[in-house]
């Protein structure tokens, strides 16, 4: 361990008061998991007949504690990252126990994000999108979600918090089953909304922000202020308590401005800094390099190796290194109208939620090879999986039933 580490992990220990005895992560027939301190660093540690297929996935965040900030450390449990569940939690208990699901072959949707609106900014009144799904259907998607495994609930695209009963849907997950994330825009965000967040049990407030030039950030998001209104958005949730996340996507037109967006998350006082590699609609649209993602890479591994600022969340390192590609393997998205998708960014359909359930569409997401195999870049960045993309009619409505290009 570098000295730089080494000092981070001592101002880490300080200034928290986790005990030298250890804390149960997770008790069950032929497994227990506990977090206990093991010198200078946190530690999770397996013991009975199944520990061996734990050991992988138990290998990997032991390995984060040891050589990265978590997001936030308390007394009595460390957020590695705003995008995990908080250690120890029975929340984090069912992630592991996912974990050693898919390590015997019987991969889980961990994470279920589901689309709440079409609404994004003031300008559209509530109540506009007759096609969103109604406050029972979504419950039920939460409902069958938990049923196979799910711990990680994400509301997200446009602004959920424009959606009156995202509040109830909120208070509605099982905290001891599920995390919930929500994404905002910041759109109508007040001290309000800020607490009702709070009260509600939200796990993380995600708010994105594409430049540190105001007008650059307005232009992506198509709203003038837009800029000022997430940055108020972030000062209000920080001073609720809640977690908050800053994110952006790293593209070719705003990867050399990654240090600058880093620098504005510190100021702000966030939890975590994550950055999502832009996803292409077509083959032919420019895509960050491999060179862009050393980059990205470098700037992770800097950044968490160090005690100041914020943490630094990558997709380019926790997909492309430490677990895979997501998407229809640990991750499955639901559209704002139902259809079924094995994440926010491939065009394609398995299926509607009001026409068949979670579990059915889950399972037949893993029926096609594409899916079953190990894959380190999104299906969006894959040229095998873009080949298919390719074969959507250039008029036909999205997402597009899978199996209409698979079956060519």
């Amino acid at each position: 361990m570098t000295s730089e580490k080494k000092d981070a992990q001592d101002v880490l220990l300080r200034e928290t008061k986790i005990t030298e005895k250890d804390i149960e992560v997770l008790s069950m027939p032929g497994l227990s998991v506990n977090l206990r301190h093991a010198g200078e660093i946190l530690e999770l540690t397996a013991n009975g007949t199944l520990k061996a297929a734990c050991s992988p996935i138990l290998k990997k965040i032991n390995s984060r504690l040891k050589e990265e900030k978590p997001a936030l450390v308390e007394e009595d449990r460390v957020i590695a990252s705003a995008w995990l569940p908080p250690i120890p939690s029975p929340a984090f208990k069912r992630l592991i126990f996912a974990e050693i699901q898919i390590a015997l072959g019987r991969y889980i949707p961990e994470t279920v994000s589901i689309e709440l609106t079409h609404q994004s900014s003031s300008r559209y009144l509530p109540g506009t999108g007759a096609d969103e799904l109604d406050i029972g259907t979504v419950e039920r998607i939460i409902d069958e979600a938990l049923e196979i495994g799910t711990s990680i609930i994400t509301l997200t695209e446009n602004d959920p918090l424009l959606r009156e009963e995202v509040f109830e849907l909120i208070r509605y997950v099982d905290k001891k089953r599920a995390i919930v994330n929500c994404s905002t825009w910041g759109t109508d965000f007040s001290e309000e909304t800020a607490s009702r967040l709070k009260e509600a049990g939200l796990h993380s407030l995600m708010v994105g922000i594409y430049s540190t030039d105001p007008e650059k950030h307005d232009a992506v998001r198509k709203s003038e202020g837009a800029y000022e209104r997430a940055i108020f958005a972030i000062k209000l949730a920080l001073e609720a308590g809640l977690v908050v996340v800053m994110t952006t996507h790293a593209s070719p037109s705003n990867i050399q401005e990654l240090p600058a967006l880093y620098t504005l998350a510190s100021e702000l006082g966030v939890h975590e800094f994550s950055v999502w590699e832009a996803m292409p609609k077509t083959s032919d649209k420019p895509v960050i390099t491999e060179e862009d993602r050393k980059s990205i890479l470098e700037m992770y591994h800097r950044i968490n190796a160090s005690p100041d600022g914020p943490r630094m969340f990558a997709n380019t390192y926790f997909e492309g290194q430490m677990l895979g590609a997501m998407e229809g393997r640990r991750w499955m998205h639901i559209t704002v109208e139902g259809d079924v998708k094995p994440g926010p960014y491939p065009p394609f359909s398995f299926g509607n939620i009001k026409e068949e359930s979670l579990k059915d569409t889950w399972q037949k997401i893993r029926s096609y090879p594409y899916f079953q195999k190990q894959k380190s870049l999104s299906p969006m960045h894959d040229p095998e999986f873009l080949e298919l993309v390719d074969r959507i009619p250039a008029e036909a409505k999205l997402p597009y039933p899978f199996k209409k290009v698979y079956e060519k």
